[in-house]
C-alpha cells in the first residue's frame, strides 16, 4: 500500500493489524530505518535509488515469509512493481491510499508535522494518484472515511488473495 504522507496508510495498517486477522502480517516500510541524504547518496545514489533498492528488499522479505502481508510505505508504484518482476509473488497487490491535500494538510498538522505540509508533498500526492490512475490500481480516498473504514477497504483487497 503506498500513499503520501498524512493520507492514513499507518492509521490504517495498524488498525487492520488490531483485527488479528489470521495469516495476515502487517508490515511497515520504514521499520527498517530510513538513512540520512548524505548516506542514501553515498550508498545508493540518490533518495530515489534507496526507495528502489529498499522496495526490493521488502518484496523479497515478503516472499520469503510467505502469506498475505500489507506493507505500509510511501513508494512509487513502478517500483513496486519493479520488485516484483524481481522477486515475483503472483498475489500482489498495489493499492493507493488517498486524501484531498486539506484534509492531508490538516492530519500532518494533528500529527505536529506541519513541514510536510508543502507544495512539493502536494505533487507527490498527485504523481501517485497518476500512477495508481495509469495502471489501474485500485485508490482507496480517505478523506472522509474513518480509519476502520479504510482497514475494512484494506480488508477487502486482502481478503480475496490467496495465502501461501
Amino acid at each position: 500500500m503506498t500513499g503520501a504522507s498524512g493520507a492514513g496508510k499507518t492509521a490504517a495498517v495498524r488498525a487492520l493489524e488490531a483485527r488479528g486477522i489470521a495469516g495476515l502480517r502487517c508490515r511497515y516500510f520504514d521499520s527498517i530505518g530510513v538513512p540520512g541524504l548524505e548516506e542514501m547518496t553515498r550508498d545508493y545514489g540518490s533518495p530515489d535509488g534507496w526507495q528502489a533498492a529498499t522496495t526490493v528488499e521488502w518484496v523479497r522479505r515478503l516472499r520469503m515469509e510467505g502469506g498475505r502481508a500489507v506493507l505500509d510505505g510511501q513508494v512509487r508504484p513502478s517500483y513496486i512493481l519493479r520488485a516484483l518482476r524481481d522477486e515475483p509473488m503472483p498475489e500482489a497487490r498495489i493499492v493507493l491510499l488517498d486524501c484531498s491535500a486539506a484534509e492531508r494538510a490538516r492530519r500532518l498538522g494533528e500529527r505536529s508535522q506541519p513541514e510536510l505540509v508543502t507544495a512539493r508533498m502536494d505533487a507527490w500526492a498527485a504523481y501517485l494518484r497518476g500512477q495508481a490512475d495509469a495502471l489501474g490500481l485500485p485508490v482507496i480516498d480517505t478523506t472522509e472515511r474513518s480509519v476502520e473504514d479504510v482497514a475494512d477497504a484494506l480488508a477487502a483487497e486482502v481478503g480475496g488473495m490467496e495465502a501461501d
